[in-house]
């Protein structure tokens, strides 16, 4: 039933605010994986004029950057994170590129930013061999790296394992332990507290002390170990153990959503350690205190951890098996060729395709931004599609996609930001789960469209200016997820 529409129309809008930064892309990532934190000192090494530096500045971190050119007389200071972004490209000199990673490292405490202009192979993009680089358009020097070799470059550089983040993004950290944490914590599923069911006197009387508990068991999956947990002086004064306090929580919440809780974070520590084989797996002291206490938890000791893992991992090698899982997913759109999931759904998805994504994300990293992760099931490839109004228009389009393949790690990149008539997206609700925020939205809307007989023959729409042309002839409109008759 298409409804008419209102005169005028009074369509109320309940969505987040997007909030838009201007700090540079690979910062942004630092602070968004709370690498960066206020408590931290900053150091932009090669800052140009200091843009990132005052605007973090605003923000509350402790920063400082130098600067050949724009700040050379600002002294050198060795800081907890120290930012080299996009230096790397535009210093002509070999040696003299490898002398800035260097240095930039000499000042590193903790962890050191990488970022630079890659290769990627887009058919739109014409460029002029220049020594190991190329002339642009602007008629300035750029050395583009493959992503492989980037990493290859900063490794035998520094002589690390540097941990991509991003496309030509990475992470290169002084303490294993905190590098392997961070390359867990990227596979570690977002899950929530279970909500209090039942009125439990007991409960009820010390629920404010009882929440870090079970906050901690939200988090880690596991009770706390002795002395992990800060508030655990006062909970077994009250409650004579942690045991015993967990016991009351269980009284007022369902244990299975705890069961699942555990069953979830070991399968992230799975995928984690299924992707380590991948470098050189860590011994298990080089993990972090609060990792070695998961695997202890969920798996007994860390060789039975790892073989678990392994063979997960291995299964991967035959084609049938990814084909096979991502038809059996219930998460996701199915094409014949493919399954397309949204990245808020990825850590919901089956291990095996967990892990297979890991495979590409692990080595490549995603591309910032990606909104899709369409899994092929004809061939060994994962795909990451961009679309930068997902949530607020009823049909986005692809702005950007970045195509791996796993065989060889080829990188494929595609611009769309441009196209008079780029893909577009039906049926939203399909690619994610329904605890997306958005679900009911989305859902409602395409029980609008195909009552209103718009989503028939879905080979002419799947573009812009196919979906115009059936909102034409149908004579409506999509505004604000729902269908109207266009006025007359």
């Amino acid at each position: 039933m298409v409804a008419s529409l209102p005169e005028p129309p009074e369509i109320e809008r309940h969505r987040a605010a997007i909030v838009r930064t201007d700090i540079s892309r690979p910062v942004r990532m630092a602070i968004e994986a709370e690498i960066l934190t206020t408590d931290k000192t900053f150091f932009d090494y090669g800052c140009g004029h200091g843009g990132d530096i005052d605007r973090i500045t605003q923000r509350g971190y402790t920063s400082a950057g130098w600067d050949p050119y724009y700040r050379p007389d600002s002294p050198l200071i060795p800081s907890d994170i120290v930012n080299l972004g996009f230096v790397l490209n535009v210093i002509e000199d070999s040696e003299e590129r490898r002398e800035s990673l260097c240095k930039a490292w000499e000042l590193t405490q903790q962890v050191l930013i990488v970022a630079t202009q890659v290769l990627v192979h887009d058919r739109n993009i014409k460029q002029i061999p220049y020594n190991d680089g190329i002339i642009t358009c602007r008629n300035t020097f750029q050395k583009y790296y493959d992503q492989e070799e980037l990493k290859q470059y900063i490794d035998d550089a520094l002589g690390v394992d540097a941990v991509p983040v991003a496309l030509g993004v990475y992470f290169v950290f002084r303490d294993d332990q905190a590098k392997e944490s961070f390359r867990a914590s990227r596979f570690r599923s977002r899950l929530y507290t279970p909500r209090v069911r039942r009125p439990v006197k007991r409960f009820e009387e010390c629920e404010e002390q009882l929440q870090p508990l079970m906050e901690f068991v939200s988090d880690r999956g596991r009770l706390p170990v002795k002395n992990e947990l800060p508030a655990e002086p006062e909970l077994v004064e009250e409650f004579g153990s942690i045991k015993s306090a967990f016991k009351v929580v269980l009284q007022a919440t369902n244990e299975e959503e705890w069961d699942a809780i555990a069953y979830r974070r070991s399968l992230d520590i799975q995928v984690y350690l299924a992707l380590t084989q991948f470098t050189k797996r860590p011994t298990f002291k080089q993990l972090a205190p609060e990792l070695q206490y998961d695997i202890k938890a969920f798996f007994g000791n860390y060789d039975e951890a790892c073989e678990v893992a392994d063979k997960m991992l291995f299964s991967l090698g035959k084609p049938e098996v990814i084909k096979t899982a991502c038809q059996k997913s219930k998460i996701g759109k199915h094409l014949p060729t493919a399954l397309y999931v949204h990245v808020s759904a990825l850590a919901e998805l089956d291990p095996l395709l967990r892990t297979y994504e890991g495979c590409a994300s692990r080595t490549i990293g995603r591309m910032d931004g990606a909104t899709l992760i369409k899994f092929h099931t004809n061939k060994p490839k994962i795909s990451y599609l961009f679309y930068p109004d997902f949530d607020t228009d009823p049909h986005p389009a692809l702005q950007t996609s970045m195509q791996i393949d796993l065989q060889d790690l080829n990188v494929r990149y595609r611009d769309y930001s441009k196209s008079q008539n780029p893909p577009i997206l039906h049926r939203k609700e399909t690619f994610v789960t329904p605890n997306y925020p958005l679900y009911e939205e989305f859902a409602q809307l395409t029980s609008e469209e195909e009552a209103a007989g718009l989503l028939e023959n879905t080979s002419d729409i799947g573009t812009r200016d196919g979906w115009q042309n059936r909102l034409t002839e149908y004579q409506v409109e999509i505004i604000d997820h729902h269908v109207y008759k266009k006025r007359e």
